[in-house]
């Protein structure tokens, strides 16, 4: 069995999940938490949960690969994840949330699949 992976679509005030399947290949979006005190909490305990090995959290860049302004929060919540012992793997994302709305368009579960869609492309870059 593969490792299994998570990944995370981090905005200012939701955050979209997404893990692979038991087999590692699969991304598949899980939920969409809201940006709060509880954020790290829940992100640690769905970790644990699902017993993931790795977190990949999408990095918010233009186009031109400049870091987008929300980038410095991403950073922070890394750190803090990094501290608690967790293996963190930024991958440069662009236009995910919007990749996610031309598929299924504007629905709950949006940020979850922009997360399956910066897994899906972790997966397929390195796995």
């Amino acid at each position: 069995m593969s490792e299994k992976l998570m990944a995370i679509d981090y905005g200012s005030k939701r955050v979209g999940i997404a893990s692979t399947d038991d087999s590692g290949h699969f991304s598949l979006p899980r939920m969409v938490l809201d940006n709060d005190k509880d954020l790290l909490s829940k992100v640690l305990k769905f970790k644990d949960d699902e017993k993931i090995s790795k977190i990949i959290i999408g990095k918010s860049t233009n186009f031109s690969g400049q870091n987008n302004p929300i980038q410095d929060d991403i950073d922070k919540f890394k750190n803090e994840l990094e501290k608690r012992g967790v293996e963190i793997i930024l991958h440069t994302e662009i236009l995910s949330t919007v990749e996610a709305r031309q598929i299924q368009g504007q629905t709950q579960m949006t940020d979850a699949s922009a997360a399956a869609i910066i897994l899906k492309s972790f997966i397929d870059t390195h796995v």
